[in-house]
């Protein structure tokens, strides 16, 4: 893929998990750096909801399809998104747990994520959390600045 045309940074936080949560994202068009940044929080809910959350919210903020790139420091989020999303869609949207069928957990957000990446050419990047990356930084004061909102 060549450079994309938008970067999306996310991060999600939590206090207790459950707990009061946060999201943040920051959208970079690459050929303007011209960014949008964004957050939000839920007063009960979960670390993987959150991460979740903010590249929903990122995506949906984009009004036409584009070529972007996923930066973050969620496995979770990457992982579903890159390889776990094809085999929980071929089985209806569960997964064996102890060779039992089980939902997946946050069907919402993830049904809501491959409609969302259907529009768009994507690609993904991980990065390690808290290691000084400035948008990840960025990403997570918000989503904690959010989170704390509930305290």
């Amino acid at each position: 893929m060549s450079e994309p045309d938008t970067i999306l940074y996310t991060d999600g936080a939590c206090s207790g998990n459950p707990g009061p949560g946060g999201w943040a994202f920051i959208l970079r068009h690459t050929p303007t750096g011209k960014e949008l940044e964004r957050s939000g929080g839920e007063p009960e809910t979960t670390n993987n909801r959150m991460e979740l959350q903010a590249v929903v919210e990122g995506l949906s903020a984009l009004k036409r399809p584009t070529r972007i790139r996923i930066v973050s420091d969620s496995a979770y989020v990457l992982n579903g998104l890159s390889s776990w999303m094809k085999s929980w869609k071929k089985n209806g949207w569960r997964r064996k747990v102890k060779g039992k069928w089980e939902e997946v957990k946050n069907l919402d957000l993830w049904q809501a994520l491959d409609e969302l990446i259907s529009r768009h050419d994507v690609e993904f990047s991980k990065i390690k959390g808290h290691s000084g990356h400035p948008e990840n930084e960025r990403c997570d004061e918000l989503a904690v600045a959010e989170w704390k909102k509930f305290k």
